[in-house]
């Protein structure tokens, strides 16, 4: 499956980075395939994995932060593996063609 997910501080400066980063520590850590863009952080793996991987940034960001936003949205494809790279290759192979 793949997670693209969101974690945002609520309630500290505005400046959110230093505890963003700390989420996507963590899911770099994880060792899972992942991608960090400006918007979201997806990552691939199994639903229990994954869900732990989101579990453990959203405690990292709670660390610092007295309240945390989640935002996911998941494509769950059991069996499915290599996701991450193939959708975009897909797109990039489709807008070459033109």
């Amino acid at each position: 499956m793949l997670i693209a997910f969101s974690v945002t501080p609520i309630g500290v400066s505005d400046s959110v980075g230093d505890l963003v980063a700390e989420a996507v520590r963590v899911v770099r850590a994880s060792g899972l395939p992942n991608r960090t863009d400006a918007m979201f952080t997806t990552i691939e793996g199994e639903w229990d994995e994954v869900m732990a991987v989101v579990k453990q940034a959203v405690d990292a960001v709670a660390a610092g932060a007295p309240r945390v936003s989640l935002s996911l949205k998941a494509d769950v494809r059991p069996g499915v593996t290599g996701a991450l790279e193939a959708k975009v290759e897909h797109i990039e192979r489709r807008l070459a063609e033109q």
